[in-house]
Parts: C-alpha cells; sequence; structure tokens
C-alpha cells in the first residue's frame, strides 16, 4: 500500500516513536524527530536496508560490533540483517529511508 503525501507536522509517531512519511512499493521515508538520550535500544536486525541522514543531535550507531558517530550533515546504511543498535547522545533528529518499505 502507498501513501504518497505525509506531512511531517501532522505524521502520529509509532509505537518505537517514529513518523512514517510518503511509502511506495520499493521505498518509504521516516523521521525520528527529537529522540532523546537514554540506554541503547537491544541490538536488532531488519529485514530492509536503511540509509539515513542527521539533521540535528548526536548518537552513536552500533553496527556489526563497530562504533560510528552519528552528528549533523552526517549519512548513515544499515545493510539489510545486520546487527545493530544506537545509543542517543544527545537530542536527535533524523530521516531514513528504508528499502523494501518497512
Amino acid at each position: 500500500m502507498s501513501t504518497p503525501n505525509i506531512n511531517a507536522n501532522t505524521a502520529t509517531p509509532d509505537a518505537d516513536g517514529a513518523k512514517h512519511l510518503a511509502a511506495g512499493q520499493h521505498v518509504s521515508l521516516r523521521l525520528w524527530e527529537n529522540e532523546q538520550p537514554g540506554e541503547s535500544k537491544p541490538l536488532s536486525s531488519r529485514p530492509y536496508e536503511t540509509v539515513g541522514y542527521v539533521l540535528k543531535g548526536r548518537a552513536e550507531l552500533h553496527l556489526e560490533g563497530k562504533v560510528t558517530p552519528l552528528e549533523p550533515g552526517a549519512s548513515y546504511l544499515v545493510p539489510q540483517g545486520a546487527s545493530h543498535t544506537y545509543k542517543i547522545l544527545e537530542a536527535f533528529t533524523a530521516i531514513e529511508a528504508t528499502s523494501p518499505p518497512q
């Protein structure tokens, strides 16, 4: 199912906190907005690839045993099936695309 036009200002976050924006048959877009510092999320692996771009804040991406700092202007890739987690260090906002759509 496609959702071509979603406004981030009116989108409702899901249980994980992401706002799901436009989605097509092969890619979807989501917004993580003002995620707050705290404990790392549990390690996970997903059946989709994720690319992201940091708008504000700082975090760490823990991916397959390697730690990558994330700060404004950084982009990142989480390959499909890769074991990963994020640790938010200061209020964090990023936009992500997933393929296939999450």
